[in-house]
C-alpha cells in the first residue's frame, strides 16, 4: 500500500470510536433500575437485532428510508415494551441514549493526534442530529462530520462513502477508512477507498478473506503506523 498518498482519513463512530452497547446498556437500565445484567443483554439485543434488521429492509428497498432517529424510537418503544414500561416520556429518554455513548479511552486522544497530520472526517450511519449529540456527548473532534442521512441511505450502501469522497474532492484510493467492522471496510473497498481495521471489544472482526491495508490494537497504534510509513514523505516537504 502507498500509504504516503493518504490525504485523509474517515471514520466510523459506532462501534469504532463510542461504545454503542454502553451507552444503550445504561439507558436500559435507567428506564428499569432494578434490571441486572441477566436482564439487560436480553434486551439490548433486542435493540441491536431491530436496527440491523431494519437498516437491511431499507439497503434491500422493501422499506422506505428512515433516519436512525424514528429506527432508535422504534428499538426504543420495543425495548419499552419488553421490559413492561408504557411511559412514553421514558421511551423517548430511552431512545435519546443511542446518543449519550461514551468513547473508547483513546479515541479523543487518538484523534487529536490524528488531526495534526490529516483531515479528519465522520463517517456515520446516525443522522445528522444525533450525530451532532454523539460528538458532542464523547469529545468527538471533527474537521468535519458526514451522516448517511445526506445519501437516505446505510452503509454499506456506496453512495455512503461516496459521501466521504464528494466532501473531500479527493480520489477515492487517497482516503482512508478507518473501522472496527470488517463489513464497513468491505464497502469501502467497494468505492476504492484505502482501509485501516482497529480492533474494538465490540467491532465485527476481519474474516481470513479479508485483505486490508492496515490493522491496529487502536487509534495510537493506527497513528503510530502511519507515522512510520507517512513521515518520511511529509518532513520531506518542511
Amino acid at each position: 500500500m502507498a500509504l504516503m498518498e493518504i490525504d485523509a482519513l474517515v471514520f466510523d463512530v459506532l462501534g469504532t470510536l463510542v461504545d454503542e452497547p454502553a451507552g444503550l446498556r445504561a439507558g436500559i437500565r435507567h428506564l428499569d433500575p432494578s434490571l441486572d445484567d441477566a436482564g439487560t443483554e436480553p434486551l439490548l439485543l433486542l435493540w441491536q437485532q431491530h436496527i440491523e434488521r431494519e437498516q437491511r429492509r431499507i439497503l434491500d428497498g422493501d422499506r422506505p428510508y428512515l433516519a436512525s432517529d424514528a429506527l432508535d424510537r422504534e428499538a426504543a418503544g420495543l425495548v419499552a415494551g419488553a421490559a413492561g414500561v408504557d411511559d412514553p416520556a421514558a421511551v423517548a429518554a430511552l431512545a435519546l441514549s443511542a446518543r449519550r455513548l461514551p468513547p473508547w479511552p483513546d479515541t479523543v486522544a487518538g484523534l487529536a493526534r490524528l488531526a495534526e497530520r490529516f483531515p479528519l472526517l465522520g463517517l456515520s450511519n446516525a443522522s445528522r442530529t444525533a450525530l451532532l449529540g454523539l460528538n458532542a456527548h464523547a469529545g468527538l473532534r471533527w474537521h468535519q462530520a458526514l451522516s448517511a442521512e445526506d445519501a437516505r441511505a446505510y452503509k454499506p450502501d456506496p453512495e455512503v462513502y461516496r459521501l466521504a469522497v464528494t466532501v473531500s474532492g479527493l480520489p477515492p484510493e487517497r482516503l482512508l477508512m478507518v473501522a472496527a467492522h470488517a463489513w464497513d471496510l468491505r464497502g469501502a473497498q467497494r468505492l476504492g477507498l484505502r482501509t485501516a481495521y482497529v480492533a474494538r471489544p465490540v467491532g465485527d472482526p476481519p474474516a481470513a478473506s479479508d485483505r486490508f491495508d492496515l490493522y491496529a490494537d487502536g487509534l495510537a497504534d493506527l497513528a503510530d503506523q502511519l507515522d512510520t510509513r507517512h513521515g518520511r514523505k511529509r518532513s520531506a516537504r518542511g
